[in-house]
């Protein structure tokens, strides 16, 4: 799923803000979102999807557990680590670090995406089975949640080999617990193989886009062929992800990248629950059909379509600010001076609300939502969680925000008031 103030420098990073509860969250986390993902696929393949049933449709031991799962998992993130070591693509320098250096990374995410759609397209052309992929859900989330604690684990050992200042100034606490699950090296790898960046946007944001997949080819084994719905939220889903990877570049200016440690909170997000719960509707749709009228997807396309276009363009905006806030596209727009030198932009899309991207993205959770219909809670769980993640992440970045940029940022708050939501919040 930071701190970065001016006067965190001159802490030890053992004094700094504990994020997510402390140790209490460090605890309970761990334990309760592997948890999560696991009962929200039972819920969403049994008849009855409701969230609330007691006792709930937990699974068997059996369920749990599919050797050809575990094969799948491995090879498939191998496939997309050679994938990125192919000479293919742009090389791209992220932000200047601490010790004054910029690491580089290879920009060549959508091409992994291009790669394995052509792999899935012979694949099925052989007659691969990739419905079965909605029999191997359950094997292939808990074989997903043991991979993430075991390179947590290893991440957390080989951090105390790293050099002080290649450590995360928020995951340097001392208290093991609290260190292995917000992470403690900022970009840990191996050779020139960045590990964050690597799972960041591609074997579980891609994987997400082929259980999809599976998804859909599981319905037209049991129907003959997909529903309007199934088709909806397939292409919503899909063109999210080939944006983001499209779009790779920009990642290396967010949090994840520039702030957070690389512990189980990003691992685990990353491979498990980015998988096997952002796409609950696809699943959900293969037990529990549904009928749209052209209106009703007429209505969810063109909603799709306005999250989208806040989404790209203020993103696209605030990218192209932070690389060169002398491009013609920004130069003009209107901005306050800062104690750091850094400007703050307070016209465009970010004189809106702060934070004109989370609002494309609440727009675009509620339309992959819709196509399930009213009568049932659990497809619309994304957009639940999404919102709490989202209001939560702009909490932590006002607090950091406020004490790097001082006075200027309760300039910017008085200019831009609203948060998300024009008018609301």
């Amino acid at each position: 799923m930071k701190p970065n103030s001016q006067t965190l420098k001159h802490k030890s990073s053992h004094d700094t803000e504990r994020e997510f509860g402390g140790t209490l969250g460090a605890i309970c986390i761990p334990i309760f979102l592997p948890l999560t993902v696991l009962f929200l696929i039972s819920v969403s393949r049994s008849p009855e999807a409701s969230v609330l049933q007691w006792p709930p449709p937990l699974p068997s031991t059996d369920q749990l557990w599919d050797p050809l799962a575990a094969v799948i998992l491995l090879g498939w993130i191998t496939l997309h680590a050679l994938l990125y070591l192919m000479p293919i693509g742009k090389v791209s320098e992220g932000l200047v670090l601490r010790d004054g250096t910029r690491l580089k990374y290879p920009i060549n995410g959508f091409h992994s995406l291009c790669i394995s759609g052509v792999l899935l397209l012979l694949f099925l052309g052989l007659g691969a089975p990739l419905g079965y992929l909605f029999e191997l859900l359950l094997p292939l989330a808990m074989s997903s949640v043991a991979l993430s604690f075991l390179f947590s684990i290893y991440l957390y050992i080989r951090s105390f080999w790293a050099h002080s200042h290649a450590l995360a100034l928020g995951g340097n606490t001392g208290n093991p617990l609290y260190d292995f699950f917000i992470g403690r090296e900022l970009n840990p790898r191996i050779g020139d193989f960045d590990l964050k960046f690597f799972c960041e946007l591609r074997p579980g944001l891609i994987g997400w886009v082929v259980i999809n997949l599976g998804m859909l080819m599981k319905e037209v084994e049991l129907r003959g062929s997909p529903s309007l719905a199934m088709i909806l939220v397939n292409s919503f889903q899909l063109l999210y992800v080939a944006d983001a990877l499209w779009n790779e570049e920009a990642i290396l200016t967010t949090m994840d990248i520039v702030h957070d440690g690389f512990g189980f909170m990003l691992v685990f997000g990353d491979l498990a629950w980015v998988p096997f719960t952002y796409g609950l509707q696809a699943a959900f749709l293969v037990v529990h059909p549904q009928t749209l009228s052209s209106l009703g997807a007429a209505v969810i396309i063109a909603l799709n379509g306005i999250g989208y276009y806040i989404f790209r363009k203020s993103n696209s905006q605030k990218n192209q600010f932070r690389r060169d806030p002398t491009h013609p596209s920004v130069a003009r727009l209107e901005t306050i001076a800062t104690a750091t030198g850094k400007r703050l932009l307070v016209s465009g899309w970010w004189g809106l609300v702060r934070h004109p991207n989370y609002l494309g993205d609440l727009l675009m959770a509620l339309a992959w939502s819709l196509p399930c219909g009213f009568s049932h809670i659990l497809p619309y769980f994304y957009v639940i969680y999404f919102t709490i993640l989202l209001i939560h992440r702009e909490d932590r970045d006002e607090r950091q925000c406020r004490a790097k940029y001082g006075l200027a940022w309760d300039t910017y708050c008085r200019r831009v008031p609203y948060r998300i939501f024009p008018y609301i919040y």
